[in-house]
């Protein structure tokens, strides 16, 4: 694999560490800037907002940028947001903060799999993606936990300083190692956007996915505070928690895809969600037993990430299928849905938590995700009733 290719996964480690990180963080920045969980919680949501819009909006207006400036350029705009979050004095700066890195990571992953398929010969393009998105689970598993740690040991700003340098790092490499002359895709027309965002069979996978996704983060948003307050650990073993379900996730991702690939998107995804919404349930028993808590999240981080695979697969089918030539834009209106469910689950679990505590989000979240699974069967039947008509 070329070297411009870790330079895409330097910078994709990055970008996922400062998306999750905040999960492990909110306790301390609420208790340090004395806001309540729930505004601390909100911070996912904002920056998830931030992803929603670049993805599909500000990939549409850079179409015609030329590939390695356009992500440079990020790569800076991500490592100022960052030092603004370090250097943040209130709450409002650290949300300005939030909603900028954001803003870079979706327009960061729309243009991600372009440059990393442009990098390797066409029967490499998949194992390219895969080691670019593998920045991401890296992110879960070592990120995550170590920002929090550097959080709680040295201040919520520190971590975001840490950040910065990975920014840093990941921008020199890009800046040494991308070739200036990446080929650009032909820009969809406006007629072939606006289609993709308004075709109702792909709008239900966009409803989908923010369902699939809102209702973990219901809970997950949460995670932090509920192992410390209902599950009795310290938030020095939140950390190792976070990193165990950081490990948790890098499997269930590489199953989920081996899952979606053997018995197809939509079986997968049935049985996913079907699982994400028992577990979730489970946990609303288990989440004030220092064992049990412990054993329901490891098992539930399997799944919670297990669904992108299949998710990602179903929206490029659907799309190539319906909007032939607005692929791309469908793929990166899917990244924006996880984001917007991502958004909605924080906020939901903010309100849950406001108004009935934090033992309250996981019953909650296993009811956002049955709507998930409700709509991936309908979804189904649809894809059924079509190929018999065809055939």
């Amino acid at each position: 694999m070329p070297l411009a290719l870790w330079a895409l996964t330097i910078s994709a480690f990055a970008i996922g560490t400062t998306e999750f990180v905040i999960v492990g963080l909110v306790p301390t920045i609420a208790d340090q800037l004395s806001i309540s969980l729930p505004s601390a919680g909100l911070l996912v949501s904002i920056y998830a907002l931030g992803v929603a819009v670049g993805a599909p909006v500000l990939t549409a207006l850079t179409g015609k940028l030329p590939r390695k400036q356009l992500l440079v350029g990020l790569m800076a705009l991500f490592t100022a947001g960052n030092l603004l979050a370090w250097l943040s004095p209130n709450y409002e700066t650290l949300v300005v903060a939030r909603l900028l890195t954001g803003l870079t990571h979706g327009v960061f992953f729309s243009i991600g799999s372009t440059i990393a398929t442009s990098l390797v010969p066409k029967e490499k393009a998949a194992s390219a993606i895969a080691i670019m998105f593998g920045g991401l689970t890296v992110a879960l598993v070592t990120g995550v936990p170590l920002g929090t740690y550097i959080g709680q040991h040295f201040g919520w700003r520190e971590t975001f300083l840490a950040v910065s340098v990975i920014g840093v790092i990941a921008l020199i490499s890009s800046t040494i190692l991308v070739p200036k002359d990446i080929p650009m895709r032909a820009v969809a027309s406006l007629k072939d956007q606006l289609k993709v965002m308004t075709h109702p069979r792909l709008l239900i996978i966009y409803a989908i996915t923010a369902l699939g996704y809102g209702g973990v983060f219901t809970a997950f948003t949460f995670l932090a505070p509920m192992m410390q307050d209902l599950a009795g650990y310290s938030p020095a073993a939140v950390s190792w928690i976070l990193l165990g379900y950081g490990v948790s996730v890098a499997i269930g991702n590489i199953w989920g895809g081996k899952l979606a690939d053997r018995h197809g998107a939509v079986p997968a995804l049935k049985f996913i969600f079907a699982s994400l919404a028992v577990l979730l349930l489970v946990f609303q028993f288990t989440a004030s037993s220092h064992v049990g808590s412990l054993v329901t999240v490891l098992i539930m981080g399997v799944f919670a990430f297990g669904n992108v695979p299949g998710l990602q697969v179903y929206v490029v089918q659907k799309a190539e299928e319906y909007t032939p030539n607005a692929v791309d834009v469908a793929s990166g209106l899917n990244i924006a849905a996880f984001n917007i469910g991502i958004a909605l689950g924080s906020i939901i679990g903010g309100q849950t938590v406001q108004s009935f505590g934090l033992e309250q989000t996981p019953w909650i979240g296993a009811v956002i995700v049955a709507g998930a699974l409700l709509l991936i069967n309908f979804s189904g039947r649809l894809d059924t009733r079509r190929e018999i008509a065809i055939g």
